[in-house]
């Protein structure tokens, strides 16, 4: 039985004369690409660029909103309603459709970015708003959602489309959340090959080993490298050689995913 594996890294995070992540180098070796809307990175030059870089090399264009928060990055809480989550994303999804829709293309995917995850972890209300607006926009648009997470299981009551993601580039805690980036490296996966083999493991045993050592399940449809973490591209490059060597097809969420 095939393993079909979906590579995404966030992309497009250059802001005016601010540039960030090294976008050409990645995008070859990814099959998803989240593409930041303008509110925590991007602006409208750096999106057309950065679909029209994906449409070059046949990779998947999603949607990365993020808070309204570009000082911060998008790694900022915000005390925002669910309402306002869903006007902050349609926003921003609905910007980045217009230069898809320009391209001849269409937008497979959003993914919510930056502390939103752990926003929708601990209010389940705005994770769901999160899903009931990918679901009112386009039924046939996919949701990434962090797998084996109370978010991942909120969005799945809803009528999206949900992909558990899983992180090659972050070490993983025994609840299955991610460690924390306050501690610095111990956070970070930066080998490639080590990344690689985290990946693997993700993807044809369903399992990752956390940070105590422990095995835990890991079911993912799709593999997330950081764009901006050092490296990321031969890290991303690793990772895609280490899952064809192992036996997975490597394909965008759309080729192959039922969900």
């Amino acid at each position: 039985m095939s393993v079909y594996i979906d590579i995404n890294c966030d992309m497009g995070e250059s802001y005016g004369r601010w540039t960030l992540g090294r976008d050409e180098d990645v995008m070859p070796h990814i099959t998803s690409a989240n593409i930041a809307c303008g509110f925590h990175g991007g602006d409208p030059h750096v999106m057309r660029k950065s679909v029209e870089l994906a449409l070059t090399h046949g990779v998947a264009i999603g949607a990365h909103p993020g808070l309204p928060d570009l000082m911060g990055f998008g790694r900022r809480r915000m005390d925002v309603s669910p309402q306002e989550i869903k006007d902050i994303h349609r926003y921003q999804v609905g910007a980045l459709w217009a230069f898809v829709k320009a391209s001849g293309s269409t937008l497979q995917h959003v993914k919510a970015h930056g502390i939103q995850y752990h926003m929708f972890e601990d209010n389940l209300e705005l994770g769901r708003a999160s899903a009931e607006q990918v679901a009112e926009l386009d039924p046939s648009l996919i949701l990434m959602v962090m797998a084996m997470t109370k978010y991942d299981a909120e969005a799945r009551k809803t009528k999206a489309r949900v992909a558990a993601e899983g992180f090659a580039d972050r070490v993983y805690a025994d609840d299955g959340q991610l460690v924390s980036r306050r501690l610095g490296k111990d956070a970070l996966v930066s080998d490639p090959s080590k990344a690689a083999d985290q990946a693997v493991r993700m993807a044809m045993e369903q399992k990752v080993t956390t940070i105590s050592g422990k095995t835990i399940a890991a079911k993912v449809d799709t593999i997330c490298i950081h764009g901006d973490s050092p490296g990321a591209e031969k890290i991303v490059a690793a990772v895609r050689d280490g899952l064809v060597k192992a036996g997975a097809t490597v394909k965008p969420l759309r080729d192959w995913f039922k969900g």
